[in-house]
């Protein structure tokens, strides 16, 4: 099945746990993915409040795999800041590999916070924000 943001978007907590789950790690992404936060899964209006994240706070993520870091594309602008580390590890979700991006040797503000993505078809990824282990939301990349 091909998937797209605003299907994900859809989806309920449980629907979007099982694809997560069901979802390999897939490869460690190059370059810039455009992301949709998924706020409210399962909600009416969670296409409007992606629409909102998507246009004041948060645009994506842009990645670079040969050093293993990243940057977040945030603000209205667009700009790059709040880095992390990318590397492969185990999920805090179900213990099964992923891909692990790690703020809290690199950024100050979101230290506590950590995403995992996992690869749902090639160039599109579902994540999941933690912050101090508990899991916030989910987020989709595409590439």
């Amino acid at each position: 099945m091909a998937y797209d943001a605003q299907q994900l978007l859809l989806m309920t907590q449980a629907q979007l746990d099982a694809l997560f789950t069901n979802s390999p790690a897939g490869d460690i992404p190059d370059g810039e993915g455009h992301g949709t936060a998924i706020i409210a899964a399962g909600a009416v209006f969670n296409p409007e409040i992606a629409a909102f994240i998507n246009h004041f706070a948060w645009q994506g993520k842009i990645f670079d795999a040969k050093t293993g870091y990243l940057k977040n594309k945030i603000l209205p602008f667009g700009i790059a800041a709040i880095a992390a580390k990318v590397s492969k590890g185990e999920s805090w979700f179900d213990r099964r590999e992923c891909i692990v991006l790690d703020y809290s040797e690199t950024s100050l503000v979101p230290g506590w916070t950590r995403d995992e993505i996992r690869m749902i078809e090639p160039g599109f990824y579902l994540g999941a924000v933690y912050f101090n282990h508990k899991r916030l939301f989910h987020f989709s990349l595409k590439f």
